[in-house]
């Protein structure tokens, strides 16, 4: 079986999305990749516009709430925000929990371009983290 990964934050509109996608594309599959939020609401249009400048495919993405995959299995459970971390419900089969604090892109105020800034410094910090994270669970299936 594929080792399955739950991004989680508050809205599931930026950082999550972000990751969800992130994942999916350096795995090239090769590892199951979901998002979700403790308050849903919609894919923010400038995490779709960074993703594509970024080459990675976001088709498909929606905004999912986190009871869609309560009872559900999952190797590792990733909160990228604090609000989510807090409140992060309990998943059967103890998968490894690990909390990233990423600010909020969608919290930037001001011109698209400072907007825009702001959701690729959390792209960029979220790959290089996803890529520490594809390394260990590499090193964890041998």
């Amino acid at each position: 079986m594929k080792p399955r990964v739950l991004f989680l934050c508050t809205h599931n509109s930026a950082r999550s999305q972000i990751a969800e996608a992130l994942l999916r594309q350096l795995s090239s599959g090769e590892v199951e990749s979901f998002s979700a939020g403790s308050a849903a609401s919609r894919v923010h249009p400038l995490a779709i516009r960074v993703l594509q400048e970024a080459g990675v495919a976001s088709a498909g993405q929606r905004s999912k709430h986190l009871d869609e995959y309560l009872g559900r299995q999952f190797d590792y459970v990733v909160t990228v925000c604090d609000r989510a971390n807090e409140s992060c419900p309990i998943f059967p089969g103890a998968p490894r929990r690990i909390h990233w604090s990423i600010p909020d892109p969608a919290a930037v105020e001001g011109p698209e371009e400072a907007r825009l800034q702001a959701f690729r410094g959390a792209l960029a910090d979220l790959d290089g983290r996803i890529r520490g994270l594809l390394t260990e669970i590499g090193a964890g299936s041998r």
